[in-house]
């Protein structure tokens, strides 16, 4: 199972997520979205949720924190416990045997990243 892991500012936009998860590499083939549990009702999160017809895995922050990361952002390392929310992210929701095939990407307005994992969604 394939998902895209996603970090955003609370101001970002539906343009501004699609914009890094096209930057990731897309959406193609992709089975959900996933975040931190506690942005998982986000409009922009739902809006492009909806616009793609996938459904959206929240991930606790405490089980993000356990997952170590290619990206390293020291801001989101003090706050979260990991180098990425949207590389952990990914690699919690694709499941056991996760790989990350996609680091994270950042939007051009830098409100938003996305990464790529793929493992066996369970």
């Amino acid at each position: 199972m394939k998902v895209a892991g996603l970090g955003f500012r609370s101001n970002a936009s539906v343009a501004s997520l699609r914009d890094a998860l096209d930057a990731a590499g897309g959406s193609e083939g992709l089975a959900a979205l996933a975040t931190v549990s506690d942005k998982v009702d986000a409009a922009a999160l739902r809006g492009l949720a909806q616009e793609l017809g996938l459904s959206i895995r929240g991930i606790p922050a405490e089980a993000l924190a356990e997952i170590e990361t290619v990206t390293q952002s020291e801001l989101i390392r003090a706050e979260f416990g990991t180098g990425s929310i949207a590389e952990a992210a990914a690699i919690a929701a694709a499941g056991r045997g996760a790989r990350l095939i996609s680091a994270r990407a950042v939007s051009q307005d830098r409100m938003a990243t996305a990464a790529i994992a793929e493992g066996d969604g369970e």
